[in-house]
């Protein structure tokens, strides 16, 4: 685990209102540190890989703050550069009941979003490198952000460094700009051997539609293995949504010539759903990384993503014990 993960994405300030009240009801509101790619890099670092976040962050306390937060996790951040620009910020509500919850983005000219291709040395950042992980929200924030996740894939494919990417499509920051979301997403999933993405997403890119009724993510993983020879892994969760405190989530895991798809487990009582995803990519990518079987991969990822809604904030701060005892049923107070 010596080799480091890099992981390439924007530093997020978030901006929460107090248990499940509305941002307006409250003078005050809960603050976290988070972002996909940092959620992974922090999951991961909690199991023990050495992980470090390339990112660009405002030259003043609150950049600095997100540093000093990662770094307490155990990221190295002597990537992520201060910079002219502002913090991005996003304000949450967290849901109740038959009320769902909702995120507002204030991400306009941070300092992420105003870095472009010139302002990183690919080459040199995956120099020695394992895995590069990006995401789609980079890609969703502007032309410059795009084009350096593309770059960032690019090279690290020349260098024979695996790419992770998850699309995380986020349709409101994929419109204020009008970028083409279809191409360079498809793009992406091109340069990636890791890809974390279900029918859905599939269909945005290939115009291709699924019949619900007949396994989509099954077709679509056939579908997207034919047509990127460069992927090796597919993964996703299936949530079923009964209220904002009850969901069933499950999830699974494709290769060219197997696949495995975990159990649905009931989760109630949810604290916190954000970053469940970026949870259960973090649990995937600990069992490609150790070499495990797709079984292993798929129930490590979903018990990450389960635990991750017992926990407010954005990152998976599990260890591996936590995960065994998961998987074990212990549900009891552990002594």
């Amino acid at each position: 685990m010596n080799k480091p993960c890099v992981f390439f994405g924007e530093l997020l300030l978030r901006l929460g209102a107090p248990g499940h009240g509305l941002l307006t009801q409250s003078p005050r509101l809960d603050v976290h540190y988070g972002g996909a790619e940092a959620n992974v890099a922090t999951g991961l670092a909690h199991l023990g890989h050495s992980c470090r976040m390339a990112s660009f962050v405002p030259a003043n306390a609150l950049g600095r703050s997100a540093k000093a937060t990662l770094r307490g996790r155990g990221v190295d951040c002597s990537a992520v550069v201060e910079r002219p620009g502002r913090m991005g910020l996003y304000f949450l509500e967290t849901g109740a009941g038959p009320r769902a919850s909702a995120i507002i983005y204030d991400r306009e000219r941070s300092a992420f979003a105003m870095a472009g291709p010139a302002d990183i040395d690919w080459p040199k950042l995956l120099d020695g490198a394992r895995l590069l992980h990006l995401s789609g929200i980079t890609c969703a924030l502007g032309a410059e952000s795009s084009a350096m996740a593309l770059e960032g894939a690019r090279v690290a494919r020349s260098l024979g460094v695996t790419v992770s990417f998850d699309v995380n499509y986020r349709a409101s920051l994929w419109e204020r700009w009008g970028g083409d979301s279809a191409t360079i997403i498809g793009t992406m999933m091109d340069a990636s051997d890791v890809l974390f993405a279900n029918h859905v997403d599939f269909s945005l890119v290939s115009g291709q539609k699924f019949n619900p009724n007949d396994d989509p993510d099954d077709r679509a993983a056939a579908m997207a293995f034919e047509r990127w020879p460069n992927l090796k892994l597919i993964a996703s969760t299936i949530r079923n949504i009964a209220s904002a405190e009850h969901h069933r989530l499950a999830g699974q895991v494709y290769a060219r010539d197997a696949a495995h798809r975990t159990d649905a487990l009931e989760l109630t009582g949810i604290v916190d759903r954000i970053g469940a995803g970026d949870a259960f990519a973090t649990g995937v990518l600990h069992g490609f990384l150790k070499q495990n079987s797709l079984k292993v991969m798929a129930e490590t990822g979903i018990a990450l993503a389960a635990l991750k809604h017992t926990l407010p904030g954005d990152a998976s701060l599990f260890s591996q014990a936590d995960i065994d005892a998961f998987v074990a049923g212990t549900r009891d107070v552990r002594r």
